[in-house]
């Protein structure tokens, strides 16, 4: 049991802070605005990278791939390819992917409920300023 002279040192509640530098990584990839879209669209099953495309507005075909690729390195998406003339291949949440869901979904309904007073305040800004 620690005294508490003895307590470890943490930072943003219980995140202890040796393991601060992973920990903002990984926000840094699940908060990127890419990646919250992914996840949002595949919560209703597997997606071929063509509908994701079609499904994800702005995204580019190299950020795409990048977002896709990032998401099946760090386990959340799971990639198949299906021997088939023409080639098939979809992307599936994995269940970590699918424990993201919940706070992907909140988010871009927070910034969809929210972007017009956003933009608002954003317009009284002073110009000049940063």
């Amino acid at each position: 049991m620690e005294t508490a002279g003895q307590t470890r040192a943490q930072a943003c509640g219980q995140l202890p802070v040796e393991h601060g530098d992973f920990v903002r990584e990984v926000i840094d990839r699940v908060g990127d605005k890419w990646t919250l879209l992914v996840i949002a669209n595949l919560r209703d099953g597997p997606r071929r990278y063509s509908q994701l495309q079609q499904l994800v507005p702005g995204i580019s075909q190299r950020m795409l791939t990048l977002t896709l690729r990032q998401l099946k390195d760090d386990g959340l998406v799971t990639r198949t390819a299906y021997a088939e003339v023409p080639p098939r291949v979809e992307y599936a949440l994995t269940s970590l992917g699918a424990s993201l869901l919940d706070t992907a979904t909140a988010l871009i309904d927070w910034a969809t409920a929210n972007h017009a007073a956003i933009r608002d305040n954003r317009l009284k800004r002073p110009s000049g300023r940063a």
